[in-house]
């Protein structure tokens, strides 16, 4: 007779193991239907004229040089080639037919937390509409998954099938590492996304790492999109005596009077402080910068920073 000892046999745990993980599978493939279903609306909305219009003709290749006409938009006149030759020349551009599309999305245990929706989950979303318009628009996906390193890795390609596999593969993971560490993410990104694309980094951005250097870096190839998405709680604490905040990432536990005036004007002047600090560094950066709350809608400052985007092209 097979079987541990003052317990179930073997092969019956197996079986329930093996149930447990057709139920999880099943629970990810109807929540990836969920998101395609949910998300296909702001996916249609972006590409009708946002999505399309902004990206479209991001990724140019350099075609010829040839000789100035009549015409001929003066900002293409390659300087240095028209004083070799004292004529003025031309660069022409091709627009690149494969756009590629990458999200860099924080999985680290900050991520977890939300006082109606979890941040990981808003999170989630917004990367599904994107994918989905990407998709609309006949671009390749990718998807780089960090904490305090990269933890996944999925390169671009096209195509339904492909970005409903991806999707499956974000719900399905378990990060390693609590932590994050956005420098060294970052980096390690930049040396896997050598292709010229568009960039979507999605995270809270708390983290006391220099993570603008890496991103400074990969702006000269990449068109760099930062969305941040944190808690109503974490932006203000609401007058509710003595309580224990924990980090998730690490832990640590400290007691707070949240009754204390003083404390929570200061916790929000520190917050505001964070939020006008990453705001101007992204500008000075040349990043794109889309801010919003867990537990509010998402189609509104999608929409209003594509369309001003469009307007600044």
């Amino acid at each position: 007779m097979t079987g541990a000892r003052g317990g179930a046999p073997a092969g019956a745990e197996a079986d329930a193991g093996g149930e447990r993980q057709k139920r999880r599978t099943r629970e990810v493939l109807a929540q990836v239907r969920k998101l395609e279903i949910s998300t296909g609306l702001l996916a249609d909305g972006l590409i009708s004229g946002n999505y399309r219009s902004t990206f479209r003709g991001r990724g140019m290749e350099f075609s010829e040089l040839r000789e100035y006409v009549s015409g001929d938009d003066v900002r293409s006149i390659d300087w240095k080639v028209t004083a070799r030759l004292n004529h003025p020349y031309v660069k022409e551009f091709v627009q690149e037919r494969d756009i590629r599309v990458y999200f860099v999305l924080d999985m680290s245990a900050s991520g977890g937390f939300g006082s109606g929706v979890a941040k990981k989950g808003r999170a989630l979303e917004i990367v599904a509409s994107l994918m989905f318009a990407a998709l609309r628009n006949n671009d390749s996906v990718g998807v780089v998954l960090v904490t305090d390193r990269i933890e996944g890795f999925i390169p671009a390609r096209r195509g339904r099938r492909h970005i409903l596999r991806a999707l499956v593969s974000i719900l399905s993971f378990e990060p390693r590492s609590r932590a994050t560490d956005l420098a060294e993410s970052l980096t390690q990104a930049s040396r896997i996304i050598r292709r010229r694309g568009i960039l979507f980094v999605v995270s809270d951005f708390f983290d006391e790492g220099d993570f603008l250097r890496p991103l400074k870096i990969m702006r000269g190839r990449h068109d760099i999109i930062a969305i941040r998405v944190t808690d109503r709680r974490e932006r203000e604490i609401p007058d509710v005596g003595m309580i224990e905040l924990e980090d998730e990432e690490t832990g640590e536990q400290i007691l707070v009077d949240t009754s204390d005036p003083s404390f929570r004007r200061g916790y929000l002047q520190a917050v505001r402080l964070d939020e006008r600090g990453l705001e101007a560094s992204m500008r000075r950066a040349g990043i794109g910068l889309i801010s919003m709350l867990s537990d509010e809608p998402y189609e509104a400052p999608m929409r209003r920073f594509f369309r001003g985007k469009r307007g600044r092209r």
